[in-house]
């Protein structure tokens, strides 16, 4: 029995010393890494950040103290919105929120809706981190972002999956960048036809995509239409929240990392990717099962480790069609089939409030 505890915790021992080895070797890798980033890509950004060295770099996940930088350089300022514009629209938020808090009147103009939308799903942001919940200290700082946004572009106002997309930026930025960063992510044609929940170019994205499923994953994708499973029930959660509602915080700033790097093709890269990492699962598991396991993945030891593996393994080729090629030929409108067409309508309908 001795022998036996003792071989057990030599065992634990070792184990413990593997981990506490392994630990150091990461810090190490970070340190000499955040290095790289700020002594010699981030001051020649423009003619650095194509290279393959900082592209290799940029796939092994940023380190953490220079991720709000690169994000910011990477997403751009095509808008070019200022610090002044924030404070005016800002500004214009605040008065709207006094004016909610002082009315007694019933009103749903689309402004005041969006705001009060946005004090109810705040608190809901990540609660295992307890900083936006109100008292918290990035409580009003996200709040103010969001209002700001919607004032600037009313015309998107505020859906949900925002508030998180917003969080994830003020965790890594300061105010202003986070609020120029956030404000140009949305612009992004992808982004802007799921927010906007422009039908046609949403479905192109959902045929496009199906194309690069039924090439790269035959069996899962006869599976997935013999089942009824349309690709619509779990990509808009995953475009929407870019991975933030079925993965760990840890391996979605990854995800960001690259999908800056990236662009649009990357998070249908990804959705493969991780199709093909429970393909033995999902290939066993009926419609519901299915939507469910999809809307918030397992998380498991190594999770990062084996998305990234997963994602290279699945080329985006159709043919010799790359996705830029099979996108443009999907622009043309899209019919809906009459056995998901209400299917679809409430998809699209519970995107909004």
């Amino acid at each position: 029995l001795r022998v036996c505890v003792c071989v057990s915790e030599l065992k634990e021992a070792q184990r413990r010393e593997q981990q506490r080895r392994e630990r150091l070797r990461q810090e190490e890798e970070i340190s000499n890494n955040t290095l790289i980033w700020n002594h010699e890509i981030l001051p020649h950004w423009d003619t650095m950040k194509s290279s393959r060295r900082t592209r290799d770099l940029w796939w092994g996940g940023l380190p953490p103290s220079v991720r709000g930088r690169v994000w910011s350089v990477a997403i751009g300022n095509e808008l070019n919105i200022t610090a002044e514009l924030y404070e005016i629209f800002l500004c214009r938020a605040k008065e709207r929120w006094r004016s909610v808090g002082q009315s007694d009147v019933f009103d749903d103009s689309p402004g005041r809706s969006s705001l009060e939308l946005i004090t109810r799903d705040i608190a809901r942001t990540f609660p295992s981190l307890c900083v936006f919940q109100k008292g918290g200290p990035y409580h009003d700082l996200l709040q103010s972002i969001l209002g700001a946004y919607t004032c600037y572009r009313p015309d998107v106002g505020y859906v949900q999956g925002m508030s998180s997309m917003a969080a994830m930026l003020v965790l890594n930025m300061d105010e202003v960048e986070a609020f120029i960063s956030y404000s140009n992510l949305i612009n992004r044609p992808c982004q802007l036809a799921f927010f906007r929940v422009d039908h046609q170019q949403m479905l192109r994205y959902f045929r496009c995509f199906q194309v690069f499923f039924e090439d790269s994953l035959p069996r899962l994708f006869l599976h997935f239409q013999s089942s009824g499973v349309t690709s619509d029930l779990y990509l808009m959660d995953w475009i929407l929240s870019l991975y933030l509602k079925p993965l760990p915080l840890d391996v979605a700033c990854r995800l960001w990392d690259v999908f800056f790097r990236d662009g649009e093709e990357f998070l249908f890269r990804t959705a493969l990717g991780i199709l093909r990492m429970h393909q033995d699962e999902l290939l066993h598991l009926d419609l519901i099962s299915i939507a469910q396991f999809l809307s918030r993945l397992p998380d498991e030891e190594h999770l990062s480790d084996r998305l990234f593996s997963c994602i290279p393994a699945t080329p985006m080729l159709s043919g010799n069609r790359k996705w830029s090629q099979v996108s443009h030929l999907t622009d043309r409108p899209i019919a809906v089939q009459e056995g998901n067409r209400n299917k679809a309508d409430f998809v699209f309908s519970r995107l909004r409030f």
